[in-house]
């Protein structure tokens, strides 16, 4: 698939919208397509570049879009501009609403075991038509018998929800199991669940949905403190660009 990228700290981005990238998973799903997406915010390439190996396994995938206003942010501040935020979310839903109407099937690997039990009550009332292939918490010491089972059912989506680095090196290692598409959703199932609320619709209209999540959990605040840091290396590529 020829594509356009914007690369933000070395870190590639597909050029594309919502609705044109969840269409291309669709056809990919229906072709039995091995796909590995990576939905990326600012503190994912921050930590793809302090950590090599890390960097080289999201490197590999077959698309990495931009999960949050900072990536946006800071492709318009490089004068390449990125159409809108792709998040994890969106394309988690969406992949789940089409995969019951076309009769598809999935399997869900992450969060707390009391996540996984809402979100089996959830998948049955809400996407009954999508064939549930494996649901699984995210906490296990051996691969092994969850890559078995992948093997065994052949889902026709994967969905890796234990944050990253985890999840992308889980689907980096073990993408061969099955002709899916593969996919790090960090905290969707908590979200999907009502565990951890979204943002409410005007915070997101605003771009300010980090901000929310950092003053509904201070528990994230270290970690929101990254997007100031990451915005100070953008601004310095930026400068470096405009001496040449």
């Amino acid at each position: 698939m020829n594509k356009q990228t914007v690369s933000i700290l070395n870190i590639p981005f597909d050029v594309t919208t919502l609705s044109e990238f969840t269409s291309k998973l669709h056809t990919k799903i229906n072709n039995h397509q091995n796909t590995f997406v990576v939905t990326a915010n600012p503190e994912i390439v921050m930590y793809a570049n302090q950590h090599p190996e890390y960097r080289k396994t999201i490197s590999s995938a077959d698309a990495i879009v931009a999960d949050g206003i900072g990536i946006i942010i800071g492709a318009k501040m490089l004068d390449t501009p990125l159409p809108e935020r792709v998040t994890g979310y969106d394309i988690f839903t969406d992949l789940l609403t089409w995969g019951n109407n076309n009769h598809k099937s999935a399997f869900f690997i992450g969060a707390k075991p009391e996540v996984i039990q809402k979100l089996k009550t959830i998948l049955a009332n809400n996407y009954p038509d999508l064939v549930v292939a494996g649901i699984h918490d995210g906490y296990f010491d051996d691969d092994q018998p969850l890559v078995d089972e992948i093997t065994t059912t052949q889902p026709d989506m994967v969905f890796i929800a234990t944050g990253f680095p985890q999840q992308e090196t889980f689907i980096q290692k073990h993408r061969h199991a099955a002709n899916a598409v593969w996919i790090g959703l960090g905290g969707s199932f908590d979200v999907l669940t009502g565990t951890v609320k979204r943002a409410p619709q005007v915070w997101q209209d605003l771009h300010l949905e980090w901000l929310y999540r950092g003053l509904s959990d201070p528990k994230r605040i270290g970690r929101l403190m990254v997007l100031p840091k990451y915005l100070v290396k953008v601004t310095q590529i930026k400068i470096k660009r405009n001496r040449k």
